[in-house]
């Protein structure tokens, strides 16, 4: 059989290459006679830049760039193997997890750092940018981004506003005049893997602020200032970013790229595979292989499982989804084209061990998934 494995991480694991590698051991183990193509898989999320970079022969650097706090740490980018494409995560700087636990809290974090990335893809001349923006503990609206972009964020005296989504309280202007001319010149893609608004009650404040420290009253408190500064957005821009499907990404830094950089939101999931051209490498396979750390109810909203499984099954091939952990209300995954979903715990253990016996874990349930597909396939040609 031809065997096409397209994961992505194993969230505090195994990133996307090593879930590769592990599953490809595990055919291996099923059977030497096996064709297997690995292309590792992000949909806009942690892991995305390696995944990319990997996938096309491309190049990581590291720059030193403020964490949403403010502090000083070290960031890496990537530029594609078609040495024009830039490719930047917003978690590679503001990450949730770049910065303690007690510093998370979605009223002060920043997204500055993000944009100080964007500039040095600027300064390297890189005119083409994929932003992926999973991960983030910010809820800024991407302002502390076009801060660092140039753009002046003022209050009602002309003076900058505080970092963070709480100094949007003072917004009263947003001068773009000292904006830094060369991102006018750029195409920019927005990777997301959510499809969330800006606002309301699927929007970036209540989904996603509990997550990144927020709690009931910081909630509502970042909902009044993402309305206020979609108000100023929308004012500027002819795009309706409250309401606009992937503006809440990266606690709606989506919607400052969408109104002020003219960016195009993709389904991560669908633009990482087309870059890889996971889709050329479908045709013709007899089962494709994928997963990461988690499948629950959000999988077939745009996460990489869903997208590849879309991809196989508009030719015919179908997919197993293995995971670390299976969650509830998984049902729509069987109608996209998985036939399996299966989970690497097979006893009672603690996170710590899963994390630490992952690959071989991956590795065991690979081998017991296509030895038992090889099986089904043989009894049908019969």
């Amino acid at each position: 059989m031809k065997i096409v494995v397209a994961p992505d991480s194993f969230k505090g694991s195994l990133t996307a290459s090593g879930a590769g590698e592990a599953m490809r051991q595990g055919i291996l183990k099923a059977s030497l006679h096996h064709e297997i193509v690995v292309i590792p898989m992000a949909d806009g999320g942690e892991g995305s830049v390696r995944c990319l970079v990997d996938a096309t022969g491309g190049q990581l650097f590291a720059t030193t760039v403020e964490n949403s706090t403010g502090k000083p740490i070290e960031a890496t980018y990537g530029v594609l193997g078609d040495g024009a494409t830039c490719v930047i995560e917003l978690a590679a700087a503001c990450g949730l997890y770049v910065i303690e636990k007690s510093e998370r809290n979605p009223l002060f974090t920043s997204t500055y750092g993000f944009g100080q990335l964007i500039t040095a893809g600027l300064e390297r001349g890189y005119r083409r940018f994929v932003l992926c923006l999973g991960g983030s503990g910010t809820n800024d609206g991407g302002a502390g981004m076009l801060e660092a972009l140039g753009a002046k964020l003022l209050d009602a005296n002309g003076h900058l506003i505080q970092r963070g989504a709480i100094g949007l309280s003072d917004l009263h202007a947003i001068d773009t005049a000292s904006m830094d001319p060369r991102i006018y010149a750029c195409d920019i893609q927005i990777a997301c893997d959510v499809t969330n608004p800006l606002v309301g009650s699927l929007g970036a404040s209540y989904v996603f602020g509990p997550q990144k420290g927020a709690d009931t009253a910081a909630v509502e408190l970042l909902e009044v200032l993402m309305k206020k500064w979609a108000d100023h957005l929308e004012q500027m821009s002819s795009i309706p970013v409250r309401s606009a499907a992937g503006a809440g990404a990266g606690g709606g830094t989506a919607a400052g790229i969408l109104a002020l950089l003219q960016g195009r939101i993709r389904a991560g999931s669908s633009l990482i595979a087309e870059i890889s051209e996971l889709e050329r490498h479908v045709q013709g396979a007899d089962l494709v292989l994928t997963g990461e750390g988690k499948v629950d109810s959000q999988t077939a909203h745009g996460k990489t499982p869903s997208g590849v499984a879309f991809i196989a099954k508009k030719h015919g091939v179908p997919t197993i989804i293995i995971a670390g952990t299976v969650g509830s209300n998984i049902e729509n995954l069987y109608t996209q084209g998985v036939c399996s979903v299966l989970s690497l715990l097979n006893k009672p253990m603690s996170l710590d061990e899963a994390l630490e016996n992952a690959a071989a874990m991956l590795e065991n349930t690979t081998e017991a998934a296509v030895r038992l597909f090889a099986a089904g396939s043989a009894n049908k040609n019969h």
